[in-house]
């Protein structure tokens, strides 16, 4: 990369413009994080660990990012020429915003096995199982490349391992799809057999499936599509360092939207049985009280009026 060749808007520009978008949606998560453990302090060990690596992969992978873009911009000004090679941190961090990624796929793939155990269906286990499996090929085979061979510049790396990362980009975005589809399905399974307000609570719960899971995935096809289409560029890198936000964003709203539902069936409980039991008996208490005492007082008129 020369320097008359070389073009800072679509190189240092646009990775600038994705980090900070990628800081902000860190702030969107750590705010979400503060808020699932003051309305969830009763969760299970288990998922409390989970939302807190989550929240200390997107950490780290925020330091890694900061660290790589301070080398590009300051330590390496005036000499694009080093471009050509990524940072160490820049390679550390797609480890972290990988890691990030697995974990919240293999979550929502779980959440499919959970709600399809008891359905009876035939080989409804493989759709949990081919999960965890795109899961496991978009996490290990990139690092181990990345750690590898991730000095090399980057037109010898692409040329070599280019198609490998296509396949697997758009094997995370075939997952993305399948697990929102999936839980689309199976949620609405679980809606047929509800009740009027479980419906209603149902129907909430497909459109914020839906919204995840389609964010997560039209993502990485955009980043696959400007990958294949501008390679020589920091685009794809660009939206390569907010995907990890996106993915834990995901997950901690559908955590934290388990407060919203329980309002909203609540207040519709409230308003759709106007009177409780307790109430009822109160007022029928109240009301037999009140009768025995007017027939206290008026006068019996079996007995003999005084002459």
């Amino acid at each position: 990369m020369s320097t008359s060749s070389f073009d800072a808007d679509s190189t240092l520009g646009a990775l600038l413009i994705g980090t900070l978008v990628s800081f902000a949606l860190f702030g969107v998560t750590t705010t979400q994080v503060y808020i699932y453990y003051r309305r969830f302090p009763q969760d299970s060990f288990a998922m409390k660990a989970l939302v807190a690596s989550v929240w200390c992969g997107e950490s780290a992978h925020a330091i890694c990012v900061a660290a790589a873009l301070y080398k590009m911009l300051i330590t390496n000004y005036g000499h694009p020429e080093r471009l050509l090679v990524l940072p160490n941190s820049f390679l550390a961090s797609t480890f972290f915003g990988s890691l990030v990624t697995f974990g919240v796929q293999t979550f929502f793939a779980y959440r499919i096995y959970a709600l399809s155990k008891n359905l009876w269906l035939p080989y409804v286990w493989l759709i949990p199982c081919l999960c965890w499996a795109l899961s496991l090929f978009r996490f290990i085979p990139p690092n181990i490349i990345l750690f590898a061979y991730g000095h090399q510049p980057a037109p010898q790396f692409l040329g070599r391992f280019g198609p490998l990362f296509d396949a697997i980009w758009a094997a995370s975005a075939a997952n993305d799809l399948l697990i929102a589809g999936t839980l689309v399905v199976l949620l609405y399974g679980r809606r047929n057999a509800g009740l009027q307000l479980t419906v209603a609570m149902v129907d909430k719960l497909i459109a914020w499936t839906i919204e995840t899971g389609v964010v997560t995935s039209i993502a990485s096809i955009i980043m696959l599509v400007v990958f294949i289409t501008l390679p020589s560029t920091f685009v794809w890198l660009a939206i390569f360092v907010t995907i990890p936000r996106l993915f834990a964003n995901s997950l901690l709203a559908s955590l934290n939207s388990r407060a919203a539902l329980r309002h909203d069936n609540s207040h519709e409980f409230e308003f759709s049985i106007p009177k409780s039991p307790a109430r009822l008996i109160g007022r029928n208490t109240s009301q037999t009280n009140q009768s025995h005492a007017v027939e206290h007082d008026r006068p019996d008129e079996h007995h003999e009026q005084p002459r």
